[in-house]
Formats: C-alpha cells, structure tokens, sequence
C-alpha cells in the first residue's frame, strides 16, 4: 500500500505544488507589480523552494547537440540502434560534414541501473563523444513496462549487455561506471568461456563493487546488516494501476530516493538552505546550478523487483563473483578465462559508495589478462560522481581512458 499512498499524496500535494510555483514567478517577474513590493525576493525564493521540494522530477533528456571533433564543430544525433523492452541502446551519432568524417573508436558505456536514469552520466558523454563513437544503455522505469513483457533478471541484464556488444563489436571498447562493473564482468567472462570471437578490445570499469568485501561502505554495510528477508517484506511493492505496468514488482523510485538523501541528510539540507540564500541574494548562477543538480539528483526509476534482490544477494551478501561461486543460469562465471581483452579499472580516492580496492579486485580475478594490457588508476581527490562527472573527470580520469582505449584499439 505504500506505493499507493505516495501516489495518493502526491496527487493532492499537486494544487499546492502548482500554486507555489506560480507565486514564485509573481514575485520574481519583473513585469508583476508584486515584483517591486518589500521582500518580493524573498518571498519568491521562498515559493521556489518550496515547488522543488514538492514537485515531480521527470527524466531529464541528455540534451547534447553538438561536438568538437579536431577543432570543428560537429552536430550530434540521438539514435536508438536497439530497443529492448527495459532498455533500449542510444547511439550519439555525428553528423560530419561531407569530407569531414573522422574515424573514431566504438564505446560502449553501460550506465548503472541502480535509481538514477542514465541521463547522469550526461558529462560522461559529453567529453568521449569527442574522441570516440558513444553509444550508451539507456535503461527503463519498470513502471513503464507492461507485465506482458516478462521479469527482468540479473541474468537478463548480462544477456542484454552481450547482445549489444555482439551488436557492436568486435573493436569495440566497453565502458562500466559503478553498478554495471559486476554484470559487465560477468557478460565478458562468460563470453571468453564460451570463445566469442566477438570479444571486445578493452574494458574500463570506473568505481564499482567488484569485491565489496574490501574497504565496506556504508551502502555495503546496508547490505549485510540486513537479512535478504528484510529487502523482500520491507522495500519491494506493486506498481499501481496508474502506469502500464500494474502489478509488476518493483523497488520504487521514491525509497531509493530517500535512501540517497538519508546517506547525506545535512549536506542536503544545506545545499537547499544555500539556494535559497542565492534566491534571495540574485545569485542566479548559484541557483541556476543547485536547479541542474538537482533535477538530474531528484529523477528516479523503479527497479524491478527480482533484478533488485537478486543484485542484493549475488553482489553484497554472497560475494559470488570474487569468491568464484556465481553461476549465471548453470554457467560459471570465470574472469580468469578473459585473456585478450585490455582491463582498466578506475577508482575514486574520497569515494565513499564503492570503497578503495573494490575495483581494483578485477585485476586478481581477471588473472590471465597480460600485465601489459592491465591498468589501474586512483583518481586524486575524487569522490564517487567525480571519476565520471565535473572538473577532475574531465581533465584528468577523461584523458586517460581516451590513451588507454587509443592504446589498445
């Protein structure tokens, strides 16, 4: 019923919703007279705050247009090359002017399906889009998907990203940020054990819990001090007659939601405390980037129900993949098979959800890859959203991965 209830309560939240947004502009807009009266800033800033805190955050669109190939300009063309029923596969496709095609690498960047759209890595894109060909998994709200097309398993997830690299490759270069290291891992390896000859040249996994056993994070003692009973009886709920997918079991968006917020309850009061200061100081350009952070941070997904457990129990309760006991549908996963694939694994040295040396880990199990085509980098004063997002992402963990992939094309 809780999932009812919030759609409930948002429902009958919407007027007031709707009503602080409007007095917000009444008293901001220069052409309203209300705009010119004692403390119109503040009172504006105050509405403001309060539609953000109370509206709904839609999926956000990537919105990246444009390129810079070789000093020129080069539009950009969001394409869907596959479309699967809880993804569908988004190809960044340049426009080159007749005569001015460059060719590029082919990437893979498989975006984590753990509550935020793939719309977060937007800066990601945005700085491999110029030196390489970027398609991206885009995955779907599973209250968006009809109960007609099936469960989606972790094991679906594997199958998914085999078949878009079977789709792209072979020189093809596989990107995994956070969550997606683990299946990746496990959709290449069970390709070398089976003699793909459409391998990928390279994998880069950036700040994902291989072994969460090393260096525990609070989201990884989360995962062990509770029972997996605890998951099923206390965060899976049925998704209500509203959307297409009525019925289907999900972890819903709103508690992953408020788990993310709970993690960092002070930063966040802050940071809603100082843009309402910027509000009503006419720091619009403060204001303008707490907007964008937010309305990427506050856009969330519901999960389906059995890829969720199954991730809890697989990942951070049994360790399967480093203890070398995971079986995908009878199939062993075995990483120690991957021999010719180029393996770089990238962490973040403040990251406080996938902790020191859980990346690292696939450097042991992946024991048969030459040294030579191993790397490993720790990104300086970085946080998690900062090995793939901001200044340090793109001036210094960006130009590396461009080298290694460059190195191993």
């Amino acid at each position: 019923m809780l999932y009812q209830f919030h759609e409930m309560n948002r429902t009958l939240f919407s007027p007031l919703v709707q009503w602080a947004d409007a007095s917000s502009k009444l008293f901001s807009n220069p052409v309203s007279p209300f705009a010119h009266t004692p403390f119109a800033q503040r009172i504006a800033a105050g509405y403001e705050l309060m539609y953000r805190l109370g509206k709904d955050y839609e999926k956000p669109p990537f919105g990246i247009t444009t390129t810079t190939v070789e000093g020129k300009t080069v539009p950009l063309i969001e394409q869907v090359a596959v479309e699967k029923p809880f993804c569908r596969l988004l190809h960044f496709k340049k426009d080159f002017a007749a005569g001015q095609a460059v060719e590029q690498p082919t990437v893979l960047l498989v975006a984590p399906l753990s509550g935020h759209h793939s719309t977060l890595l937007r800066e990601t894109v945005r700085e491999l889009v110029k030196q390489h060909d970027v398609y991206i998994t885009d995955w779907t709200d599973a209250r968006m998907v009809p109960m007609s097309e099936g469960p989606f398993h972790l094991h679906d997830y594997i199958y998914y990203v085999q078949e878009f690299i079977r789709t792209l490759g072979p020189d093809l270069h596989v990107i995994s940020v956070c969550q997606p290291t683990v299946p990746v891992l496990a959709a290449i390896s069970l390709m070398a054990s089976d003699k793909d000859p459409m391998m990928p040249k390279s994998m880069t996994m950036m700040g994902g819990p291989i072994d969460p056993r090393r260096s525990p994070t609070q989201v990884n003692d989360l995962a062990t001090e509770k029972p997996f009973s605890w998951f099923e009886n206390n965060v899976i709920y049925s998704v209500p007659p509203t959307y297409p997918a009525f019925g289907r079991k999900v972890y819903p968006g709103f508690l992953q939601h408020a788990g993310f917020v709970a993690m960092n309850p002070q930063r966040h009061a802050q940071s809603h405390w100082d843009f309402y200061m910027h509000l009503r100081t006419g720091d619009n350009e403060s204001a303008e980037e707490h907007r964008k952070f937010y309305d990427e941070y506050n856009a969330v997904l519901d999960m389906p129900a059995e890829y969720y457990l199954e991730t809890i129990k697989t990942v951070f309760q049994e360790h399967s993949l480093p203890r070398g006991i995971w079986e995908v549908e009878g199939k062993l996963v075995r990483p120690q098979d991957i021999k010719n694939v180029a393996l770089f694994t990238i962490e973040g040295e403040l990251d406080d959800i996938s902790g020191s040396g859980q990346t690292e880990a696939a450097q042991d199990l992946c024991s048969s890859i030459p040294k030579a085509k191993k790397q490993h980098y720790v990104a300086p004063k970085c946080g998690h959203y900062g090995i793939f997002s901001g200044r340090r992402w793109r001036e210094m963990v960006a130009p590396k991965i461009a080298e290694f992939i460059r190195a191993n094309a």
